[in-house]
């Protein structure tokens, strides 16, 4: 319960409240996963969207008009107990949940498959991505930790925090032989996962590996600070610059 109420905050819709903008539900409303974003070209590459730990999918449409110029399709994917979604919170809950959208997501469109996790997401993407590595073209971690437990004793160094948490969300365990392009950037001024525990992770990392250093962002608005330019740059090395 202490590692719950700190670390998921989940808001539920309904699926006609995230539906909006274009966006349709995928891979359908019966068995809504995530919101769907077709680019306005024949896509290169289809983006799987993990998102941080609050609010819902549908608050991330922000990363729809990036990509999708850039010709990637977008999944905006959800969580399970987020959302309209019914389920678990919890880390194994979220990953089986990540890795099977992953899996879905490949069978559906093919290669390649981008994807992207912001914050608690950053974790889940990179643990789903290791199972699915096979499926998977490039990993980008935003404003990430290498392991949870370093994180929680950051705020918390009065507390026992290695006992106190159920869910670990080891990035430098799952990503320990990965073998495929990651994109870490950090935000420089962020007091929520401070920029060492990125760096940590980044260091640990195998080649091909690149850092990415939001200057004057937090956790939280580092997305404005970023232009077409950045993003262009980023899936080009994630998806080993293809054509778009």
């Amino acid at each position: 319960m202490f590692q719950d109420r700190l670390l998921y905050f989940p808001e539920p819709a309904s699926v006609a409240e995230m539906v909006s903008g274009g966006l349709s539900p995928w891979p359908s409303a019966p068995d809504f996963r995530g919101l769907l974003a077709e680019a306005d070209r024949p896509a290169r590459a289809t983006a799987i969207i993990f998102h941080g730990n609050a609010g819902h999918a549908g608050h991330r449409q922000f990363y729809v008009g990036r990509l999708t110029r850039l010709g990637l399709r977008v999944i905006l994917a959800e969580y399970p107990a987020y959302g309209p979604r019914a389920g678990e919170l919890g880390e194994k809950s979220l990953v089986t949940d990540a890795e099977q959208t992953i899996a879905l997501a490949h069978r559906m469109y093919g290669g390649p498959l981008l994807i992207i996790g912001e914050s608690l997401g950053a974790g889940v993407a990179a643990a789903a991505s290791a199972r699915q590595r096979s499926a998977v073209a490039g990993l980008l971690l935003i404003t990430p930790w290498d392991r949870l437990e370093h994180v929680a004793a950051h705020h918390y160094p009065w507390l026992p925090v290695q006992w106190l948490l159920h869910d670990r969300y080891d990035s430098v365990a799952h990503l320990a032989s990965f073998g495929h392009p990651v994109l870490v950037a950090i935000a420089a001024d962020d007091g929520i996962v401070p920029p060492q525990f990125g760096r940590a992770l980044y260091a640990a990392l195998g080649e091909p590996k690149r850092l990415a250093v939001i200057d004057g962002a937090g956790h939280n608005d580092w997305f404005g600070r970023l232009d077409d330019a950045w993003w262009r740059q980023a899936t080009d090395f994630l998806l080993g610059a293809q054509a778009p």
